[in-house]
């Protein structure tokens, strides 16, 4: 379980905190959603609960264990908004390996499975994947490294309809194996996929309720 207990974030540089007092629980194979519009401190959660940034109080753990920036780097996998415009590799193996050079061909492929592009060849380049497949290898990119906790942030934003329904596909059946936080300016069809769900707003994070507003394909 990921706990976030009383979680605060005030650069000296800013008047006002950007996160005050956020607390949440993630049970293990679930998924959460946190709402919010620009500027409400989401993007800075996912960074700290990755390790890439710290806190300025409060503590993160798994379980029971309290967790360092390190550790954090360690156990989590963020995917960024549009994680295509950061890909390096120019073939999908490439991608797969990068950092990671020595890691087995069947876990690459074990990942490739995961999200639904195993039938494509190693060899394709990730820039003549449409932009739904391209999310989808974001998450191939972090599930290689075998994370306790996969971040999204705004995993549906520029895609279409039927993008989205693919994607969205893609992260129910990782739900199964995972714990996923999601951050997003709307909940949309998220809300048929996620478990827990929270609004944050000018860096205060409280419980809520989402209506989904639309089925899901499996």
């Amino acid at each position: 379980m990921l706990r976030v207990q009383n979680l605060a974030y005030h650069p000296a540089a800013t008047p006002i905190p950007i996160l005050d007092g956020v607390s949440l629980e993630l049970e293990p194979k679930q998924m959460g959603i946190i709402i919010g519009p620009s500027g409400s401190g989401k993007s800075t959660l996912l960074e700290i609960l990755s390790g890439l940034a710290k806190q300025t109080s409060g503590a993160i753990k798994w379980r029971d264990q309290d967790l360092t920036p390190d550790d954090l780097r360690q156990m989590g996998g963020l995917v960024f908004q549009f994680p295509e415009r950061h890909f390096c590799g120019s073939t999908l193996i490439e991608e797969l390996r990068l950092g990671h050079p020595d890691i087995k061909r069947e876990r690459l492929n074990a990942a490739l499975e995961e999200v639904g592009l195993a039938h494509l060849s190693s060899q394709t380049s990730p820039r003549s994947l449409s932009g739904g497949q391209q999310r989808r290898l974001a998450l191939a990119v972090q599930l290689v490294r075998q994370p306790f906790l996969l971040m999204l942030d705004e995993p549906t934003a520029g895609l279409d309809w039927s993008m989205r329904q693919q994607l969205l596909s893609v992260l129910r059946k990782l739900k199964t194996e995972w714990s996923l936080l999601i951050v997003s300016h709307d909940a949309g069809e998220l809300a048929a996929v996620a478990d827990r769900a929270w609004t944050l707003d000018h860096g205060h994070l409280t419980p809520t309720v989402i209506a989904p507003t639309a089925k899901v394909e499996s």
